[in-house]
This record gives C-alpha cells, structure tokens and sequence, in this order.
C-alpha cells in the first residue's frame, strides 16, 4: 500500500523510513527496544513518538491495558513540554469517540480513526496491518520483551517484516 506521507520520529529514522512516496509496507512497522528497563522510561519514549507525529500533522492513539497507565499517560502529556500542549484525551472504550489529535486508548484502535499507532499493550490489535503507521515499544524488562516478541510473531504472520530500533545497542 502506498505511504506519501514522510512519518515522524524523536531522531531520524527511529519511527519511520524514507520520505519518497512510496514506503515500502514493512517500513511503516517499527519496534522501538529501550536500553533502560523501566515502564517510565517506555512512557516517555513514546511521548516523544507521540509528540513528534503529532508536530507533523498526524492523529495520533497510544494504546494501553489499564487505567492506570492512561492516567500516567496523561500526567506525562500534559507536563510533556513547557513551551507547548499535546491537545489529547483518554479513550475508555469502542463507544467514545475521540475529537483530540491525541488520544490515549483502553480498546482497540479502529485504523481509519488515526494515522500513527504506538502500542504499548499486551495485546496487537487483529487488524494491525490496516494501519498507516505502527510502533511498538519496549523497554529492556524480560516480561516486557517476551510480549513484544509475540508481537512482532504476529506481524510476520501478517506479511510484516517490523523494522527494529534496539537502543540496547547504541554506547
């Protein structure tokens, strides 16, 4: 499927690759493997994902378990950047509709509702290759890791060779 859209990133290349107007498919999956260990550390990486597609026009969810984790979401959204502010919105449930650029979701994203998804559920959504732009991020804990890799099993079966950014490699 064609991509004309170049796709954002915190530094160049990390989300996405390529600005000709024809991306391959694979290039608009990525997997972001932090070097720190710490769900602080996966939040605020993927504000930064957020923040950037965000600057670039996209409409943008991150998706999440608990409602827990939307609030700190949230909390880091709001207090992101002292200069500017991400306009955003938890999303419960399938029933509520999202009107912000950024929405912080508890269900499945819907892909004809947004432009960037950043994952940081437990679960792939099943339909994962419908979506424009797809980033998931995991940060350096065993548990964590294990469930990006079934992640990443379930894109391959999709057709989907994800592009890997493993921040544990850079010194």
């Amino acid at each position: 499927m064609p991509e004309n859209n170049p796709a954002p990133s915190p530094e160049p290349g990390s989300l996405a690759a390529g600005s000709s107007g024809q991306e391959d498919q694979n290039q608009r999956y990525w997997f972001h493997i932090l070097a720190q260990n710490t769900p602080a550390a996966r939040n605020l990486h993927a504000t930064k994902l957020v923040d950037k597609a965000w600057q670039q026009g996209d409409r943008v969810c991150v998706v999440c378990d608990t409602m827990q984790h939307a609030e700190e979401l949230d909390d880091l959204l709001w207090n992101f950047s002292p200069d500017a502010f991400i306009p955003h919105s938890v999303v419960p449930d399938s029933a509520t509709t999202c009107t912000d650029p950024v929405g912080i979701l508890l269900c499945p994203p819907v892909a004809e509702d947004w432009d960037t998804v950043i994952i940081l559920s437990a679960t792939l959504p099943a339909d994962a290759d419908r979506f424009k732009r797809l980033a998931l991020v995991a940060h350096n804990d065993p548990n964590v890791l294990n469930q990006a890799r079934s992640h990443f099993k379930q894109l391959r079966a999709l057709g989907i060779e994800p592009r890997v950014h493993d921040l544990r490699k850079r010194g």
